[in-house]
């Protein structure tokens, strides 16, 4: 068995220390010695209990500071982690509390994205509960998988997809309505016979997107491919979405052989960032609403895989301020996630989980 080092940092609440003496704030490490961790989540009803998706197919689960010693889930024998795939991102239904549902996203052995439901014991999920929701066949590139599942209070399961990997979207899925690749999918979970529904297309690879618990607005961090990466803002409507892959990336004109799909709406991004000093790959986040750092009421917190570089920024009325960047980098930075109070978190493909204090 691995051995995971819990951190207990002993130090006043960074909240309660006088406003002229309290420290900048950063990411301090909670947790090390996860196996390439890729998202941290919680239900509402456990505050106090952070769970680690492992991109090598299992979530761990740390209670209190206190690493329970069998997973959540194991999918070691279902899952492809060849380049960017994997188990990539669990969500709990927003009635977990009474149904013990839980959604999975990964990459299956045959390279197809699987998003299933588990029901659990409330300590682990139950294999025999598998129930299969979607399955999209990704051709035989290992990237673009996009990866994340939400589900927030609308009773709704979100997942983005990439847009079926390689260089350029060559195999023009992300303008493709016949195509469930490069897209944000909606399933009502009321509802679920009525299938998955397009919410928007032109993504390239959405790995990491959010909504704002206070204003119900979509951010999304999408992976650029040679100069920029982008945040997108939105509010989910019945209009069909386009944020422009591979038409363009970020703001600039990428592909003049390509065309928009009509009768979308086309989204411009709200900052976008470029490739200089060591920048890479978006790793889209999270709007902090916790109480632990006042400072931080309100601001996008994103960053950049390759530089590690985390920047805040406020989002209003469809517009960004400029991006400040924060102390602390993290090197190979694969998600960020809040717990069950709000409180946000980092993970690193090293190993690490981070807490904003």
């Amino acid at each position: 068995m691995r051995a995971v080092a819990v951190l207990v940092l002993v130090a006043a609440c960074a909240s309660s220390a006088p406003a002229a003496t309290r420290a900048a704030p950063s990411f301090a490490l909670v947790a090390d010695g996860f196996d390439q961790p890729v998202d941290v989540t919680a239900p509402a009803s456990e505050p106090g209990v952070l769970y680690v998706v492992e991109k090598t197919g299992t979530v761990r689960v740390l209670d209190h500071g206190v690493l329970r010693p069998a997973p959540f889930l194991d999918l070691t024998s279902e899952v492809s982690t060849d380049e960017e795939e994997g188990l990539l991102s669990i969500a709990f239904d927003q009635g977990y509390a009474t149904n013990r549902f839980v959604y999975a996203y990964y990459t299956a052995t045959d390279r197809s994205i699987r998003v299933v439901r588990y029901t659990t014991d409330g300590t682990a999920v139950i294999p025999a509960s598998r129930r299969e929701l979607l399955m999209i066949p990704h051709a035989e590139h290992a990237n673009h998988d996009g990866g994340l599942l939400l589900a927030p209070a609308d009773h709704r399961l979100y997942a983005g997809t990439g847009d079926g990997g390689g260089g350029n979207d060559e195999d023009g899925h992300s303008q493709d309505l016949a195509s469930r690749l490069g897209k944000l999918l909606v399933l009502d979970l009321n509802h679920p016979a009525r299938g998955w529904r397009m919410l928007a297309l032109g993504l390239r690879n959405p790995w990491r997107y959010t909504f704002d618990r206070l204003t119900g607005d979509l951010i999304i961090g999408d992976v650029g491919q040679d100069t920029w990466e982008e945040v997108d803002v939105v509010h989910p409507s019945d209009s069909l979405l386009n944020m422009g892959w591979p038409v363009f990336e970020g703001k600039a004109r990428f592909r003049d052989d390509r065309t928009l799909t009509s009768a979308t709406t086309l989204v411009t991004p709200v900052l976008v960032y470029s490739h200089a000093g060591g920048n890479c790959a978006i790793t889209g986040g999270e709007v902090y609403r916790g109480a632990a750092v006042p400072s931080m009421k309100g601001k996008y917190v994103y960053g950049d895989f390759c530089s590690g570089t985390i920047w805040t920024t406020t989002l209003s009325r469809g517009k960004a301020s400029s991006p400040a960047k924060l102390g602390t980098k993290l090197p190979s930075l694969s998600s960020f996630g809040v717990d069950a109070t709000g409180e946000l978190y980092a993970t690193t493909l090293s190993g690490g989980v981070y807490r904003l204090r």
